[in-house]
């Protein structure tokens, strides 16, 4: 591509970036792809390669990189393609057989039992001094469980965002949506009672981090993520040593799970209330939501023992 095509391309992807955030996206990791793509044109020896050739060649610039990167630059390539395509009807958008590999991910979601939540919140309290460390790590358990927050959103949190009075979270522009997140009076309790401490450990204004480190900067995803991995390990839900066992994100994985349980006991309508469950865990439809619902044989229990009430139901109607 010659110096003023790769010119022109780059100023397609900054039209392209300001257009997504413009609908709300943050689109940060993929603006990261696109501006590697972007200079790996420009290293290219200028001559007239269509824009075709150097997505594949981008693509297949290493071998040894996972399938699931291949898939999701894939997929930034597509959304950016379709963009330029909208302008000029030649440009051709990558297929999805361009990386056919699957993007799935290869951990199975571990349920947590009420018990083992119990467990790991005994075990923060035996986290070494200062105290305000096991405090903190308590109360981001709580809204973890308890909220089905993601990881990353629990840990962006700002004071600001926690009302404790209404009792809800306010989750602002995760994966490009932002919403109210509602929580049980106990855990109203519960953060309110981390927040004295949390003002009294270090300064706080209202925009200033939720939680903090043992130093007063704002917790890190990163941090908080190997702390809950070694609670795991600690609680012998997960192996000492690899990758197999629960991880810090399934704490959301049983957040949904535990719902429908409870509303299974509770005997409402599951089905008209799952649409209830995808806006709370910030989906845009049930499609999203349906990746949490793993069928746990206390949920399949529940389940069949409703259709056999059911059916026992219809048979004396009958």
């Amino acid at each position: 591509m010659s110096s003023a095509g790769a010119r022109a391309l780059a100023a397609q992807i900054e039209a392209f970036l300001r257009y997504k955030r413009s609908l709300g996206y943050q689109y940060v990791r993929a603006a990261f792809w696109l501006k590697a793509f972007e200079r790996f044109i420009q290293q290219q020896s200028p001559g007239p390669a269509p824009l075709e050739a150097l997505a594949r060649a981008w693509l297949a610039r290493n071998e040894s990189r996972k399938a699931v990167s291949v898939a999701y630059e894939l997929g930034v390539l597509r959304q950016f393609f379709g963009y330029l395509r909208r302008r000029d009807p030649t440009v051709v958008v990558p297929g999805r057989s361009w990386a056919p590999q699957s993007s799935a991910s290869e951990f199975l979601p571990h349920i947590l039992e009420a018990r083992d939540i119990r467990t790991l919140l005994h075990l923060v309290e035996a986290l070494r001094p200062p105290r305000f460390r096991s405090t903190m790590y308590r109360a981001l358990l709580l809204v973890l469980y308890c909220t089905g927050a993601r990881f990353g959103e629990a840990v962006r949190l700002r004071l600001r965002d926690v009302d404790v009075r209404r009792r809800a979270l306010w989750i602002a522009e995760s994966k490009g949506r932002a919403r109210w997140v509602p929580f049980h009076p106990s855990v109203g309790r519960a953060l309110a009672r981390y927040i004295g401490a949390r003002r009294a450990h270090a300064p706080a204004g209202p925009d200033d981090a939720l939680f903090i480190g043992n130093d007063g900067a704002p917790l890190k995803t990163k941090t908080a993520s190997h702390l809950v991995t070694v609670l795991l390990r600690r609680a012998q839900l997960k192996p000492p040593r690899g990758r197999i066992g629960p991880r810090p994100y399934d704490l959301r994985h049983t957040f949904a799970v535990h719902r429908l349980v409870r509303w299974y006991r509770a005997g409402v309508d599951v089905h008209t209330r799952l649409p209830w469950l995808s806006a709370y865990m910030g989906h845009d439809d049930i499609l999203g939501t349906e990746t949490y619902l793993t069928a746990t044989p206390q949920l399949l229990h529940l389940a069949a023992r409703r259709l056999r009430r059911r059916l026992s139901q219809r048979r004396r109607w009958a």
